[in-house]
């Protein structure tokens, strides 16, 4: 159900596989994810955290509940949680690539450029294919004021997806500074 985007409906499966057996942590997993498409942050959040007192170091629940925290804003936090995922987890993870596109956004956020950079360009080094990872790297570079490489990477956005307006604008604003 959660891979047919049918979200309600996976909460109530994963709920009462975990009324039926509480150890159960692939249901947590599938719950929290669930409640995370769903917009439910404060709900992942917490059944994440009942989640971590049986399985601390399962890398899934680390990813979902630093992505329920950053959706709430609790960037500290969020980051804390992805930090841990980072140490823990296989570069080959699924989520991998995307928990560096959401340290980048916290930094972002914090108006730490220098740290965006690094971090959306570890998600382009995982996946190079992602227009939206280069598009938020050029965007990280040029506020920090580097322009030269804000274009190489907003650059490489537009050849994955030329459609892509935010990197086309980035491009514009980058070579104006650069002439």
């Amino acid at each position: 159900l959660y891979r047919q985007g049918n979200y309600a409906d996976a909460i109530k499966i994963c709920e009462q596989e975990i009324t039926a057996n509480p150890r159960n942590i692939d249901s947590y997993c599938v719950l929290c994810w669930s409640l995370i498409q769903n917009r439910q942050y404060a709900e992942a959040e917490m059944r994440a955290n009942e989640a971590r007192k049986i399985a601390p170091s399962d890398i899934r629940l680390m990813e979902a509940l630093g992505e329920a925290k950053y959706y709430q804003g609790k960037n500290s936090a969020a980051l804390e949680m992805f930090q841990s995922y980072i140490a823990n987890a296989p570069m080959s993870s699924s989520d991998y690539s995307w928990v560096y596109y959401y340290m980048g956004e916290i930094y972002v956020r914090q108006a730490k450029y220098d740290h965006a950079d690094i971090s959306y360009s570890m998600a382009t080094h995982v996946n190079p294919q992602k227009a939206l990872f280069w598009t938020r790297c050029g965007y990280a570079r040029e506020m920090a004021g580097s322009y030269a490489s804000a274009l190489e990477a907003y650059s490489k956005a537009i050849e994955l997806d030329a459609s892509n307006g935010d990197a086309a604008r980035g491009k514009e604003r980058v070579a104006a500074r650069l002439r």
